[in-house]
């Protein structure tokens, strides 16, 4: 595989503060997800626990399914706030992350791990409190724990994770239903849908409350 190095383009951090904000409601993905009409999720991945939700900007890190290496001497280049998603594959053979790759990912200031293949360590990762999405575990570690090797990795390139592209530099929103995805392009058009997504629902839920069917629901809103 290629080596690739590219420097990660940030979003504005105000704009990061802002999908931020958006973690103090109920599923924030969903909410970013609906304003994207379905368009940037995600689903499939277990949390380490499932109150963890997070916002940050995509450090992206693209493996070869044929020869998977350790991505620690990315988090050299990590800042904080930064989610690092590791695209492995979904392949089952051998941790891609661990206890110590949360240890160290937590001093960086990293906020949360994105693994498109399996891990370890979880119960270490728990203690740490560390947010962390994968698909799997497995006690095995990755070929470079045993080798002693230190091929470079793609970094900050596109990756692909579950059908969606996720360019280095989106902005992930993520909780216990899966994750969604805003490229930069966006962030301003989606958070404002999002914030209306978030008033209209708190709209609903008072209507129910208030005794409206679910016809009267429909409606009023087309859907719900």
């Amino acid at each position: 595989m290629e080596t690739i190095h590219n420097e990660l383009r940030r979003p504005p951090q105000e704009i990061v503060d802002q999908f931020r904000e958006v973690l103090a409601e109920y599923s924030p993905s969903c909410l970013v997800t609906d304003a994207r009409r379905r368009v940037g999720a995600i689903g499939g991945f277990q949390t380490v626990r499932p109150e963890h939700k997070v916002a940050g900007p995509a450090l992206t890190v693209n493996l070869s399914v044929d020869d998977l290496v350790d991505t620690m001497p990315v988090l050299a280049t990590a800042r904080p706030g930064d989610i690092v998603v590791v695209a492995a594959h979904g392949s089952p053979l051998t941790a891609m992350w661990g206890g110590l790759m949360s240890t160290l990912s937590l001093k960086a200031g990293v906020a949360a791990g994105v693994v498109d293949g399996f891990v370890r360590d979880v119960d270490e990762i728990r203690d740490l409190d560390f947010p962390l999405w994968y698909r799997g575990t497995i006690p095995r570690p990755s070929p470079t724990a045993v080798h002693n090797r230190t091929e470079p990795v793609q970094v900050n390139v596109p990756v692909v994770i579950g059908g969606q592209v996720i360019e280095p530099g989106d902005i992930l929103v993520a909780d216990e239903n899966g994750l969604a995805v805003v490229p930069q392009g966006l962030a301003e058009e989606v958070l404002e849908g999002t914030r209306h997504q978030i008033g209209k629902e708190r709209i609903i839920r008072e209507k129910i409350r208030s005794g409206a069917t679910v016809i009267d629901l429909l409606t009023e809103f087309g859907h719900l």
